[in-house]
């Protein structure tokens, strides 16, 4: 088991180069914390274990989210599809205001009172089961609760910097 740390000799900027050619989805994580929504766009999220249902996103610690998803201890994801783009953006942009943020979305509240996107392509809800050291992110593993698949068109994709769609047969 990994007990410490180790210096690393490769370059931050050749890191981010590296692990960008790992395609990614997108999706906007959600949390409610004394009644106030927070939201943020992620692409280091993963399921983890079918027995039990379990997933993890990864939060960095500085974000204005991070306290909230680990003080609120449930959190819903809304996977996005091609046409998410502009809400992935704005859910990524530091700083914005938190009151009215979701206004421009249409969302629902999930059975654990967490916005869930209404135009996602699949939808989760989850309760925080433990939280591990990520160096300057926290992963945040949660039990699923509930899950649905709500609209069925291809994914946003996240590839080298850039938004990305996938290329079907057909289209």
């Amino acid at each position: 088991m990994y007990q410490g740390s180790v210096e690393s000799q490769v370059d931050q900027t050749v890191f981010r180069r590296v692990t960008g050619r790992f395609a990614t989805g997108v999706a906007v994580v959600t949390t409610l914390a004394d009644g106030v929504d927070h939201a943020m766009t992620v692409n280091s999220f993963a399921s983890v274990s079918l027995d039990p249902l379990l997933v993890l996103v990864c939060v960095e610690k500085i974000a204005r989210f991070h306290d909230a998803v680990i003080d609120a201890g449930v959190w819903g994801v809304s996977v996005l599809g091609e046409d998410g783009e502009e809400a992935s953006q704005a859910f990524a942009t530091r700083g914005r205001a938190l009151e009215g943020q979701l206004d421009r979305w249409a969302h629902r509240r999930g059975g654990l009172g967490l916005a869930l996107f209404d135009a996602a392509i699949a939808t989760l809800e989850c309760r925080t089961t433990v939280v591990h050291d990520g160096g300057d992110h926290s992963i945040v593993v949660g039990s699923v609760v509930s899950a649905e698949t709500p609209r069925d068109v291809p994914p946003l994709i996240y590839y080298e910097g850039r938004y990305r769609r996938l290329r079907t047969p057909g289209r």
